[in-house]
């Protein structure tokens, strides 16, 4: 939980007052936010890489500006490329006072990645993050608010915040090393004044207990029985439709009664376990490296990376994030060995697994991304 206690202070006032939904503001020291993103950073993307829209959108005085003011076209290997990210005519926007959003930083700054991923880990509900540089003396997004809950955090220059609370207004100022949470819904804008403002948001999609029901009633729908059509003449005949009704009722009433709530929790752990992407930086490297990997190479648990065991119907399931692989029961001991082991050798298998079979399950773990050869 390192990410989320340095962005936090400390990680379970944190997340009480994300379930108790109250406004939250830390301030920590600018340092804490060292290596996140910084003016550089977007300079780089906007100037130095082949960014493209939706990656980005600009925002002016509360209005989103159509992508055809800031992109471009090309041809790459003779196939067309469009929404291109123009930095010339970006820059010539910003200049006249609007917004640039980089949105789902997560899925290419690799910092962000990283605080996203243990934030992750760390809730278990899927978290997403975007960024913001607004221009001296401007307003990116009017006075809205947010279908999930937010977390801001400052990384350069000073913007000032108004936000309501159902109590009254909020007046909020956001400078390097101060982090704010709101929760869902929660009505917000933000202006700077005499200098550039850099923010990252972090949106925390939070699975609730209706999404949970929801998806039990929908497998409970799926039932067949249910597609069959309404009787001929229903609409002259109101009491022998409410009888059939009445039938599929009473059988949805009963599963729901019957329902198997610790299966129904194991799906949700499943799903969450199963429903992240991949974490793999490096895997390149290693995986071209893996026929030298002998019994005394040292490998670490790749960070970010998703681990869990479940039992299967003849075989154990390993869920690995986007993923799960079905492996013999006999493997049981030494993964549980490589769960609780953040580094390891194949020889710390011994005890279970011969040189060749522990090699096998080793190199498997490297190809699927969840170890890494120490490099």
């Amino acid at each position: 939980m390192d990410s989320l206690t340095r962005l936090s202070g400390d990680a379970q006032t944190f997340v009480e007052k994300v379930w108790a939904r109250r406004i939250h503001v830390h301030q920590a020291s600018a340092s804490d936010f060292a290596g996140l993103l910084d003016l550089d950073d977007v300079d780089r993307l906007l100037t130095s890489t082949a960014l493209r829209t939706p990656a980005l959108r600009m925002v002016e005085d509360g209005s989103v500006l159509p992508s055809t003011r800031f992109t471009r076209s090309a041809t790459m290997g003779g196939v067309a490329l469009t929404g291109l990210v123009d930095a010339r005519k970006v820059l010539a926007l910003f200049d006249a006072g609007a917004s640039l959003v980089l949105q789902g930083l997560h899925r290419y700054w690799p910092p962000v990645a990283d605080l996203v991923r243990g934030l992750e880990l760390s809730l278990g509900h899927a978290c997403q993050a975007n960024a913001y540089l607004t221009p001296p003396g401007s307003r990116g997004f009017a006075l809205h608010s947010d279908t999930h809950d937010v977390f801001v955090v400052q990384t350069y220059g000073v913007k000032d915040w108004e936000v309501h609370d159902g109590q009254g207004v909020n007046r909020i100022r956001m400078e390097p090393g101060v982090s704010l949470y709101l929760p869902t819904g929660t009505p917000h804008s933000a202006r700077t004044q005499a200098e550039a403002s850099l923010h990252v948001t972090i949106g925390i999609n939070r699975t609730t207990w209706r999404a949970v029901l929801e998806r039990h009633v929908q497998r409970l729908l799926a039932d067949p029985a249910l597609d069959e059509p309404l009787p001929a003449g229903y609409h002259r005949d109101p009491d022998s439709l409410a009888a059939g009704l009445a039938v599929h009722v009473r059988r949805l009433h009963r599963q729901l009664g019957e329902a198997d709530v610790g299966s129904m929790a194991a799906n949700e752990a499943d799903r969450f376990a199963t429903s992240r992407g991949p974490v793999l930086r490096g895997a390149l490297v290693d995986r071209l490296g893996i026929a030298a990997l002998d019994d005394s190479s040292w490998v670490l648990r790749r960070a970010g990376s998703v681990f869990e065991l479940r039992p299967g119907v003849d075989r154990l399931r390993v869920l690995l994030g986007d993923r799960e692989m079905r492996v013999p029961w006999s493997l049981a001991e030494p993964l549980k060995a490589i769960l609780q082991a953040d580094r390891l050798r194949p020889s710390d298998l011994a005890e279970w697994l011969d040189e060749a079979s522990r090699l096998v399950l080793i190199r498997r773990l490297v190809r699927e991304g969840l170890l890494e050869v120490e490099r």
